[in-house]
């Protein structure tokens, strides 16, 4: 009997083997679903990180890769000062070429001036138009995504430069072209090559120079008198 009710309840060799066949294979195919979810997971992770970081490092990135790079360097405290003693008994609109996070075009259009800042990178036009409308200017001021080379400025009659000295003669054809015989242009950092500035405020990096556009090309306005002929 007992013989009997030990063979019943012990399986054969072949049995048992047969029934861990079936059992492991099925669980290492959990487990190896589980694994490659968790690494399609991983995967989209890592490849969203990347688009992300592509997104935002883009704009930075792209002005580097031109043949004229103007990088965005914040103005000094003592530099937007000078600019704005550049800017005493002036009117009329202004842009700031390269206006990068807008300190510049903010600080102008607090002092009454409708002012316009143009800039290539659009996370910095975003940062500048949020911080126009904080500092309650929003209203005097413009933010646009654009190439320099690709705007005419000729309606500006002041105008705020931040180049590099790669750009410099570029530019002082470009402006020279366009802008009016009333317009000022104010350097920041590096002057321009040819024009000889008329006023010069600041020193080191935070040296400013400004332009009278009507001396530089020699266009003082003269009154015509027109005079009676005498009789004869």
């Amino acid at each position: 009997l007992s013989q009997v009710s030990e063979n019943s309840l012990c399986r054969s060799p072949g049995a048992m083997s047969q029934a861990l066949a079936k059992e492991i294979p099925q669980e290492e195919g959990q487990g190896g679903s589980r694994r490659s979810s968790w690494g399609l997971l991983v995967t989209a992770g890592v490849g969203g990180t990347l688009v992300a970081l592509y997104a935002v490092a883009t704009p930075f990135v792209t002005p580097a890769l031109r043949k004229v790079c103007l990088p965005f360097v914040p103005a000094t405290a003592a530099q937007i000062q000078n600019v704005l003693k550049m800017l005493e008994n002036r009117s009329g609109s202004l842009v700031d070429i390269g206006s990068g996070d807008g300190r510049i075009v903010i600080a102008a259009a607090k002092k009454g001036f409708h002012a316009v800042g143009y800039e290539l990178n659009p996370w910095l036009v975003w940062y500048s138009r949020y911080r126009a409308w904080r500092d309650g200017v929003h209203q005097n001021t413009k933010f646009y995504i654009s190439d320099l080379w690709k705007v005419s400025f000729s309606h500006y009659r002041n105008v705020v430069v931040f180049g590099v000295p790669q750009m410099m003669p570029q530019l002082e054809k470009k402006l020279e072209e366009e802008l009016e015989c009333n317009a000022r242009i104010i350097a920041c950092r590096f002057p321009f090559p040819c024009w000889i500035p008329d006023h010069t405020a600041g020193e080191g990096i935070d040296t400013v120079w400004a332009y009278d556009l009507k001396r530089s090309r020699g266009c003082e306005t003269k009154n015509l008198e027109i005079t009676p002929e005498s009789e004869s």
